[in-house]
């Protein structure tokens, strides 16, 4: 159904871009001069990174962020305005994964033959992890394992919840940038390495966390996206779920066993991502001994969108107050 709906939507978009139809957006921008570079992201932390990147934006580049409801990545279906968007930016971020695969289609249906296509986990390389399965997590429940196999392997799309992906990133977009604008590609380049270097401070300070932490395991009663961040650290995890998955309910074994390692291991707390119910994690703990361990929830940036930005919202906050967060499930 996904794919008949992304392929819906090319045929929309591709009467969008004939017709030059394209709703407010358009309109907004036809009475004024077109002189800015064009980017388009997918998600928030990408971003705020060209943001930083930008600096005070000397080239007056236009940024978009497609994910812009509270729609997480896994749940995103672009709409006929996403594709003309995306059809005619100089620029486009986005993360490559499974829920990314109407990027391929969109991307042949583009104006801008030129564009600059930068897929984070292309830019990983050998460093990006595939999916994983650790003990007592319920893995996803898959239509067909023969289609599966023939796809190749599943990688984590959750790249961005490591600082140091993220500086990474910052160079990648940089280079973008300074291409795209040769003109300001020393500005550019000065402003992502001054961005780098609070990644990479705030990179230290996790490790300082870590290594001096009383634990070394974190456990989810819930989805587990945080994989990059946990490995970076030498952590390790139990969770309910992949960090891609959909389930909701975790099976009576899945609680049994979370709880069971609760106990075993004397953790303080059971961790969730954001915007959940917890139901999980309240049931987690009701099933320990004690029945009184904390349940803390970490930011995993999915719903992030231009109003929380506008409030203040950060890649950079959030990770900081992501590191408290951790502190307190670590000690």
């Amino acid at each position: 159904m996904k794919k008949y709906m992304t392929c819906l939507l090319l045929v929309i978009a591709a009467l969008f871009i004939m017709t030059g139809c394209g709703g407010d957006k358009q309109e907004e921008s036809a009475g004024t001069e077109d002189t800015g570079l064009k980017i388009v992201t997918t998600i928030f932390p990408e971003y705020d990174w060209v943001n930083q990147v930008l600096g005070e934006n000397p080239a007056g580049a236009e940024v978009t962020m497609l994910l812009d409801d509270g729609v997480d990545l896994h749940s995103f279906q672009p709409t006929a305005e996403d594709f003309q968007t995306l059809s005619t930016c100089d620029i486009f971020i986005y993360v490559g994964g499974e829920s990314d695969e109407w990027v391929e289609d969109a991307l042949k249906e583009s104006v801008n033959k030129d564009m600059t296509v930068i897929n984070l986990l292309d830019v990983m390389g050998e460093n990006a992890k595939e999916e994983e399965v650790v003990e007592g997590m319920e893995a996803e429940h898959e239509e067909g394992e023969e289609a599966e196999e023939e796809e190749g392997p599943e990688y984590d799309e959750h790249v961005w919840l490591s600082l140091k992906n993220a500086a990474l990133f910052t160079d990648t977009i940089a280079e973008a940038l300074g291409k795209a604008d040769p003109e300001n590609a020393d500005y550019y380049r000065s402003y992502a390495d001054t961005y780098k270097e609070d990644l990479l401070a705030l990179d230290e300070e996790y490790k300082s966390a870590a290594d001096g932490a009383k634990y070394d395991t974190v456990l989810f009663g819930d989805r587990f996206p945080f994989r990059y961040m946990t490995d970076d650290y030498g952590l390790k995890y139990y969770a309910a779920f992949v960090g891609c998955s959909a389930e909701t309910e975790a099976s009576f074994e899945t609680i049994k066993f979370l709880a069971g390692k609760m106990d075993e291991l004397g953790l303080p707390a059971v961790m969730t991502i954001e915007g959940g119910d917890q139901k999980i994690a309240q049931t987690i703990v009701a099933t320990t001994k004690n029945k009184d361990q904390k349940i803390l929830s970490l930011d995993s940036m999915q719903s992030v969108t231009t109003q929380d930005v506008e409030e203040g919202a950060s890649y950079i906050d959030i990770m900081t107050k992501n590191l408290e967060v951790l502190k307190e499930a670590l000690q």
